[in-house]
């Protein structure tokens, strides 16, 4: 299972002006077409994410994701991103996380667009696109509502004890545990 995370892109033109801190400013930082399309998604968006994610701007996209205040412990100390959105150069894109987590999702996805008659061009989790009219929106809006922060957060930590670093630590706290439950029969021994 991979560990989201997001990589903006190196091409410093796509990154919003640094003056830009919130989502409103992102959307008002763009040419009109696109501010229109980029809205549209993110009302949608806000209209199926579950609660406890917070909106907010990350990596120079809009972005909807655990917040540091109630999840500080993360590898690379930003929220954990469970949907994004962003303006590239010729298309926008949609990042949604859970189908890279979720074979079940990514196939619901990959269906959706098949019976829908549409195109799906997508990265890893990126799915691009011009239009809102270009997406299965109803489908769309079923994966964002299906997993809950709870969920989210499990599925993060689940992934982080997959890795080099999260083995170490799964090794040091089986090895605290061992010489506690050691100390405790060593104390009944003596009484």
């Amino acid at each position: 299972m991979p560990i989201p995370h997001f990589v903006w892109e190196d091409n410093e033109s796509m990154k919003p002006p640094s003056n830009v801190k919130t989502p409103a400013q992102y959307i008002a930082s763009l040419p009109a077409d696109r501010a229109k399309t980029i809205a549209t998604m993110r009302a949608f968006v806000n209209q199926h994410i579950p609660r406890g994610y917070d909106e907010c701007l990350v990596w120079g996209t809009i972005g909807w994701a655990i917040p540091l205040s109630r999840y500080p412990d993360t590898h690379n100390q930003q929220p954990i991103l469970y949907v994004a959105l962003s303006s590239q150069k010729n298309y926008c894109v949609l990042y949604l996380f859970g189908p890279t987590w979720s074979a079940s999702q990514l196939e619901q996805l990959k269906a959706a667009f098949k019976a829908a008659g549409k195109k799906l061009n997508m990265g890893k989790c990126c799915v691009n696109f011009k239009s809102p009219d270009d997406l299965p929106l109803e489908a769309i809006g079923k994966l964002i509502s299906a997993i809950s922060s709870e969920q989210w957060i499990e599925m993060y930590e689940q992934s982080r004890l997959m890795t080099k670093t999260g083995q170490v630590r799964k090794a040091k706290q089986g090895a605290r545990s061992v010489s506690k439950v050691n100390a405790k029969r060593a104390d009944t021994k003596r009484r």
